[in-house]
């Protein structure tokens, strides 16, 4: 855990190597990871503005190098650093489409859909392995959180669609095996 929904902001922090899940509380027990942060993306910038806590939690998936900056470094150099400043605006702008479609598909998609989302979106955040399974290796229950719901459901959705030949699975490890069929599922 590197840092809780509700604890004061101090700083931001950025991925140098690994993958770190960014989630927040969802009901008395559950999560829902709002995304994924790897080599190079920023995390902990949600907590910016407002009422200095952070409306998030992040934990580290992996062993994971992170570099953190204090928030009054970090409000310096945006003031000072337009170009930086600038990029961080046009990453902002890009998170807030991401999080609007995520939420329209939490609202109108099928569980199938979201879970057939959630897979191509973690391909395309992180690629293949040699092997062809994706280059991340979550739980259920974590990839459940992702797409935004149950874990008993993601379970029997990926039981399906393993039957249908669109995936394969060992282990944590999933193949995308008809990548074609697996849009299709998002479009349901």
């Amino acid at each position: 855990m590197i840092f809780n929904e509700g604890d004061a902001v101090e700083g931001v922090y950025f991925v140098y190597k690994g993958i770190v899940k960014v989630h927040k509380k969802w009901g008395s027990e559950k999560e829902l990871i709002i995304r994924f942060a790897s080599n190079g993306s920023i995390f902990g910038h949600r907590g910016l503005g407002g009422d200095n806590l952070y409306p998030i939690s992040a934990t580290a998936l992996e062993d994971s190098v992170i570099c953190y900056m204090d928030i009054d470094f970090f409000e310096s150099t945006l003031r000072v650093n337009t170009e930086f400043t600038y990029k961080l605006m046009m990453f902002f702008a890009s998170e807030l489409q991401e999080s609007e479609r995520k939420m329209r598909n939490l609202a109108h998609m099928s569980v199938k859909g979201r879970v057939a989302q959630a897979l191509i979106s973690l391909k395309t955040q992180f690629g293949s392995k040699e092997d062809g399974s994706i280059n991340i290796e979550l739980s259920r229950q974590d990839l459940a959180s992702y797409a935004g719901a149950t874990y008993e459901t993601v379970f029997r959705v990926l039981n399906e669609i393993l039957k249908e030949g669109i995936i394969e699975s060992a282990g944590k490890k999933i193949f995308i095996k008809n990548q074609e069929k697996l849009s299709e599922l998002t479009a349901e």
